[in-house]
């Protein structure tokens, strides 16, 4: 683009120009495994797990929504979830018994997530930083969104562990038992209806299944 005399001046093409590894970045989400501590029969990469994450999360809000009288936005609690797992790109994925080995070491976890998130939302193009921070560092309007994504997450981890389970795999017996019983306890009614008619289905073959 042109402006006087000629002299290009830097519009909004321009801008567009500046290099970014942002992308590129994320897409290396699809290297990062997890459960890195267990034997798998299945590897689970966090590329893959946050798409279930977002799924599942969605379902959390629309059932709220319709049966709990709640008014959470689906479709932002779906993109936090997309997001939610992202910074791991740089960090790597931190097993369970690691991260909450202690109270110091999970805020010394915490600090190292934060300043990967940050580095992450500094690869982008100035004018778009905004529109992606509360994608990564929380806001007060999204704490109904965020509950849900935080249930999915743990609805997902419950799910591996059955499927792993179905595969004649041992190793995730007990982390099953575990998580069931924190889903059950579960505050939110929308984890209890997920559960009750959802899950029952991931024991079964395709065969079943159809």
């Amino acid at each position: 683009m042109r402006g006087v005399n000629g002299i290009p001046h830097a519009g909004p093409a321009a801008m567009l120009s500046v290099v970014s590894h942002y992308f590129a970045y994320l897409a290396r989400m699809k290297f990062i495994q997890r459960w890195g501590l267990m034997r798998n029969t299945l590897h689970e990469n966090i590329q893959e797990h946050s798409l279930q994450v977002a799924m599942i999360a969605h379902a959390l809000a629309l059932i709220n929504n319709r049966r709990f009288g709640a008014s959470i936005d689906p479709e932002r609690t779906a993109l936090l979830a997309v997001f939610h797992d992202a910074e791991e790109v740089i960090t790597g994925d931190m097993p369970t018994p690691i991260k909450y080995f202690s109270p110091q070491v999970a805020q010394a976890i915490d600090g190292l997530e934060a300043v990967a998130k940050d580095r992450l939302l500094k690869m982008l193009p100035a004018d778009l930083r905004p529109d992606y921070e509360s994608l990564f560092f929380a806001v007060d309007a999204d704490d109904e969104a965020w509950a849900c994504v935080k249930a999915a997450d743990k609805i997902c981890a419950y799910l591996k562990c059955v499927e792993e389970h179905k595969a004649g795999n041992a190793e995730f017996g007990r982390a099953e038992e575990t998580l069931r019983a924190e889903l059950d306890a579960h505050p939110d009614p929308a984890v209890r209806a997920f559960l009750d008619t959802f899950t029952d289905s991931f024991r079964l073959t395709l065969d079943e299944l159809n």
